[in-house]
């Protein structure tokens, strides 16, 4: 999700600058309503963009029912993109009841999925795994620091920090032995680049950060 968005993002502000001012200042939970003509298998319903207890930025299509259309991320925000001059729709009747069934749709789906380390294709989840079995085949040897157990202790408790993030991915990506990944891990820690340990930024109920009805009006 983060480096799609990203470079949507990138390219409406390049488009214009002034977006990137407009978007900053919107309060939290705001919504609006687009045009939307239904596809088979693609319904009416509403778009929501939430944070979740564990901190990961995540979004939801779902239809009037309450049901989920589709999990893929790519297409929610396919369907969510509009041109600058889009208008937007009166709010539908159900626009807040839809919402309130996406937002506990994806608190259930962190929770089956991972509980509080997130997806299993993000990289704390993959990070804590590895390193945790990692641990294992080294225990009661020289290896085992207790630096690197904080290291993963502090992974399972706290949210990773945005640069931890891309670099773990990009480590990841290059297919790290463990032992590399667990010296990574323990330097960014080192470095107070790994986790936001602060209680206050660790939420304790999901954030809706936005939604977007999708209706054929």
């Amino acid at each position: 999700l983060s480096s799609y968005a990203y470079q949507i993002w990138k390219n409406a502000i390049e488009a214009d600058p002034s977006i990137k001012n407009a978007i900053e200042k919107l309060p939290s939970v705001v919504y609006s309503t687009k045009q939307y003509k239904p596809e088979t298998n693609r319904p009416e319903g509403a778009l929501v963009y939430v944070r979740t207890v564990s901190d990961h930025d995540t979004l939801a299509w779902i239809n009037p029912e309450g049901n989920s259309v589709t999990e893929s991320q790519f297409e929610i925000l396919k369907v969510a993109a509009c041109a600058p001059n889009t208008l937007g729709l009166p709010r539908h009747e159900m626009h807040h009841e839809i919402i309130q069934k996406g937002a506990e749709h994806i608190a259930k789906e962190e929770k089956n999925i991972g509980g509080s380390l997130g997806r299993p294709t993000g990289a704390r989840f993959k990070t804590y795994e590895r390193l945790k079995y990692y641990l294992t085949t080294i225990e009661n040897t020289l290896f085992a620091t207790e630096a690197l157990k904080r290291t993963i202790d502090d992974i399972y408790c706290y949210p990773l920090r945005q640069t931890a993030i891309d670099t773990l991915n990009r480590q990841l990506k290059s297919g790290i032995t463990d032992d590399q990944l667990a010296e990574v891990a323990v330097q960014l820690r080192e470095d107070d680049k790994l986790c936001i340990v602060h209680d206050e930024t660790h939420p304790h109920e999901p954030k809706i950060i936005c939604s977007m009805g999708l209706w054929n009006k």
